[in-house]
């Protein structure tokens, strides 16, 4: 086998340490054509459909990519923003702001942010980091809760392309921060600050409902502990908010195909509540840490429909993580609790600079100008 050509290096150039984000990916464009490749990607992986390639290949060349893409660009069009891909710009200030909150705290850690399908992928990024001679990668994939077809296969993806180096990087991985107290606390104020806002849903007798990507319930059965994962989020969220087990649900969401997956789905859950004479509900997507297609259209597009067309009265759709503080002190939390034994620590006037920067970041955020 042969292995990469090492970039050039420079006696005395002092090694640096960084922090690999990774979430999923998304298309380029809401277009046709960039949904097909990120889908081909996508689904492609054996981690995400373990159906066999024979028999797997033909259905997704045929049929999918042949009718889907244009279907999904439609959807993906309506959530698309002067920024872009939501998912794309949220978790990409996710990756500025931490790498200041780490730097408020005295580690001079890089942090950058990959996705796991499509722009900016990992082979790029693990190849920029090379480039800057660094020496130790922590990766920490977007997944709170673990699940062989997400987090996994960010490790297959960081692993394979470490193969093919002939020097590697010291190397640590974040498997999950499912019940992380201080996750837990961001999505416990998110809901909280929802409810300043619009009226605390206790009082209108409605339901939480905490809404989780779906896998298929084989996995489950085969030792994956993701259907556990979410269960012990939603009931620690719940307990955080001082829930009885009457005012919130888990449920499942974006079932594909015609196989089980993990049950309740969320959309009949929705409409039989509605049917059942519950007249809000307030919808929150622990599992995703940025707002994207799923969220944004799937449930704050056609939830809220199936759910008022069912004779509900009341849906909310409570945003995403995305950049608020409590979530990026959190990713801090975890980011410092994997680092510690590496040389990381900075200068006081580093951690000052850090925090202007972090400051700064902030500011934008908010919409000062530049």
């Amino acid at each position: 086998m042969a292995f990469d050509r090492e970039p050039p290096y420079t006696h005395g150039t002092p090694a640096r340490t960084a922090a690999l984000l990774v979430n999923l990916g998304t298309p380029t464009a809401p277009e046709p054509a960039a949904v097909r490749r990120y889908l081909k990607q996508f689904l492609s992986d054996p981690r995400v459909v373990e159906i066999p390639r024979a028999a797997w290949l033909p259905i997704l060349y045929g049929v999918i990519l042949a009718v889907r893409p244009k279907a999904s660009a439609a959807k993906y069009a309506t959530i698309w923003t002067d920024k872009g891909s939501p998912l794309l710009h949220h978790s990409e200030q996710q990756a500025l702001l931490l790498r200041g909150y780490l730097g408020s705290r005295g580690l001079d850690v890089d942090v950058r942010l990959a996705m796991r399908y499509g722009e900016p992928s990992i082979p790029r990024l693990l190849a920029e980091l090379r480039a800057a001679n660094t020496e130790r990668v922590l990766v920490l994939p977007l997944y709170p809760q673990y699940s062989a077809t997400t987090t996994a296969t960010v490790f297959d993806a960081v692993n394979a392309e470490l193969a093919r180096l002939r020097n590697l990087p010291e190397l640590r991985t974040v498997k999950h921060f499912h019940d992380h107290p201080g996750y837990i606390e961001a999505l416990k104020q998110s809901v909280l600050a929802h409810w300043a806002r619009h009226g605390n849903l206790r009082d209108s007798r409605g339901k939480l409902l905490m809404s989780f990507h779906g896998v298929p319930r084989r996995t489950l059965d085969l030792g994956d502990p993701y259907h556990c994962e979410c269960r012990k989020t939603g009931r620690l969220l719940a307990e955080a908010l001082g829930l009885a087990k009457d005012q919130y649900l888990v449920t499942f969401q974006s079932r594909f195909g015609k196989a089980e997956w993990l049950q309740p789905y969320t959309a009949p859950t929705l409409q039989q509540l509605a049917a059942q004479g519950v007249q809000r509900v307030d919808v929150i997507c622990p599992g995703f840490v940025a707002d994207c297609l799923e969220t944004l259209e799937e449930i704050n597009v056609e939830g809220r429909r199936d759910f008022i067309a069912a004779g509900g009265k009341v849906f909310h759709y409570i945003d995403c993580l995305n950049e608020a503080p409590a979530f990026i002190n959190a990713l801090a939390d975890i980011a410092a609790g994997h680092l510690q034994g590496w040389p990381v620590e900075q200068s006081r006037r580093g951690e000052r600079e850090a925090a202007a920067a972090r400051s700064a970041v902030e500011a934008r955020l908010a919409g000062a100008p530049r």
